[in-house]
């Protein structure tokens, strides 16, 4: 565990150098959220307990999660009576490579004017919002962000568990705009999936804040299976191939093909939109995708895509091979197809 932290923490940027290991990714944000309301209450500002957030975001399938991911539109909406009341905004409506609009931070530069005396934190998925629809956003948001939360007093929290380790292009998701977030979360690739872990990361002023102050002495936090040696173990190496820099190469590889392959794909009438960034590839359908009768396809045509919603995407790992690659965008051409014929 100590290995592998140190590993983390020299990728991370400074002075992000605190590391909490959490078991899942969801636990990596109730976990980020406690910090954040631990640190004001340590420092007595006890009435910043609310949160931050844009529509659209997607940050896990636990309570604290879930009250910050789209209350609309998500997939908690059931639960909406039981979850903590937080503060949402309109996602940016700049997308990535588009001409930045500074109107578009108006919504939240508001809130933040009227409300950051209870806001603790905002809390977001740097450049891709994930689960909740797969957009790209563009990074100018994050920068100014930034300087807003800076301006207020208000705690930045970067979930990065789908956008981190190179899966956009940069490191972290946060690097393509500049600036590094006062709390972040890591997952899914720390491991390569293949064990349940992830981790927060913070810098001194937050850890130290919330161990000396009144909050206890001591994060509010304590898994019994917390830095679990196999995970750890495995975070190693895969954290060890991800400093080896290969990444590098094999990322714009894999986002070039995808352009080339799923990029025709947007003047199929069936498709609304044909999204790339870094090695992730999306098509967003016109129309919810029958889910059943999908993967039923997928599975006869040797490869295993989830579809939900109207989206199809592929996040491939980073040593797949042209071949592999093409056959999983032939794949959604060949759905496209059949619900055409």
């Amino acid at each position: 565990a100590i290995n592998m932290v140190e590993r983390l923490i020299d990728l991370t940027p400074a002075p992000l150098d605190r590391v909490f290991i959490a078991d899942s990714g969801s636990v990596s944000v109730e976990v980020a959220i406690k910090m954040a309301l631990q640190y004001w209450f340590s420092i007595e500002q006890p009435k910043k307990n609310q949160l931050l957030t844009i529509r659209g975001g997607y940050h896990g399938d636990t309570f604290a999660a879930m009250s910050v991911c789209d209350p609309v539109n998500g997939m908690h909406h059931m639960f909406r009576h039981a979850l903590c009341n937080q503060h949402f905004v309109e996602r940016p409506a700049v997308e990535f490579d588009d001409e930045w609009e500074p109107s578009s931070l108006s919504s939240i530069q508001q809130e933040l004017e009227q409300h950051h005396t209870e806001i603790a934190a905002v809390i977001i998925e740097p450049v891709v919002q994930g689960a909740g629809g797969m957009r790209f956003y563009h990074p100018e948001y994050l920068t100014q962000l930034r300087e807003l939360c800076n301006h207020y007093d208000v705690l930045l929290i970067a979930d990065e568990i789908a956008t981190g380790f190179g899966r956009t292009g940069q490191l972290f998701g946060c690097d393509h705009a500049g600036i590094v977030p006062d709390i972040m979360c890591v997952g899914k690739a720390l491991t390569g999936g293949y064990m349940t872990l992830a981790a927060t990361v913070t810098h001194a002023k937050v850890a130290e804040a919330i161990g000396q102050g009144q909050g206890g002495g001591a994060l509010m936090h304590g898994p019994t299976f917390m830095g679990n040696p196999l995970a750890c173990a495995v975070a190693n190496a895969s954290l060890s191939i991800i400093q080896s820099g290969d990444w590098k190469t094999q990322v714009p590889r894999i986002e070039c093909q995808l352009r080339e392959e799923l990029g025709p794909l947007k003047r199929h009438p069936s498709v609304a939109d044909v999204r790339v960034l870094g090695a992730i590839g999306v098509v967003e359908l016109n129309k919810p995708v029958n889910v059943a009768r999908t993967q039923a396809l997928f599975v006869e045509l040797g490869v295993w895509i989830r579809p939900f919603g109207r989206l199809m995407y592929i996040m491939p790992p980073y040593c797949i091979n042209g071949q592999q690659l093409s056959k999983l965008t032939h794949a959604i051409a060949v759905y496209l197809e059949t619900t055409t014929n």
